[in-house]
């Protein structure tokens, strides 16, 4: 089987897993990257403060996003884009919740989504102080990218995948998955609107 998927990152508003306000993607077919999108998202009413933290984490304000499509426009595109592929992220588990918690506090049916962690796969491929992802991305070859930009966080993760693969002498993310004990899971939909409160927790 080749090595197909897409690599995906968000960017919140805030500390609500609903408050995304910026994605990349990244499609890869047989190990080598394709396409690339990202764009702006409108956070959804009570999920769209952006606090200074996280604007000095990615420098998104809100004026970015006043002109962008909310998250049950923009979530059709992310789906179009992926098809049936898995989603890789960076600590996945932050990117699916985003997904879960937008599609909640929209009202919209969650796609299940298969995903793999680039963050598992990489404490399981490479001997590094820390496995956050500009790290685990230069172990990979991929340096000097601008880290939480989504489109080049989506990259790099893409790079992580790419090149563990390598390493591990597989060809498929099934492959991947149980070269390093790195569960492929779906994405689960929520059943409460996300609270829009909390401290963030960044995918990395």
């Amino acid at each position: 089987m080749p090595l197909d998927f897409t690599a995906i990152d968000f960017e919140t508003a805030n500390g609500s897993s609903a408050s995304a306000c910026s994605v990349g993607l990244v499609k890869v077919r047989d190990g080598v990257v394709v396409e690339r999108a990202s764009w702006y998202i409108r956070p959804p009413v009570g999920h769209d403060a952006f606090l200074e933290w996280n604007t000095r984490i990615h420098g998104i304000v809100a004026e970015d996003v006043i002109d962008a499509l909310g998250w049950a426009e923009q979530y059709v595109e992310l789906c179009a884009f992926a098809g049936e592929d898995v989603l890789t992220a960076h600590n996945a588990r932050f990117d699916m919740g985003v997904i879960a918690g937008g599609c909640a506090a929209t009202g919209i049916d969650v796609v299940a989504h298969r995903h793999l962690c680039s963050l598992q796969v990489a404490r399981r491929t490479y001997q590094l102080d820390s496995y956050r992802l500009p790290m685990a991305a230069g172990a990979a070859g991929f340096d000097g990218f601008r880290h939480h930009d989504a489109l080049a966080d989506a990259e790099a993760c893409a790079a992580i995948i790419v090149h563990a693969a390598a390493q591990h002498g597989v060809d498929s993310l099934e492959g991947l998955s149980t070269a390093t004990n790195a569960k492929l899971g779906t994405v689960q939909a929520r059943t409460s609107e996300p609270r829009g409160d909390r401290a963030m927790a960044f995918a990395d």
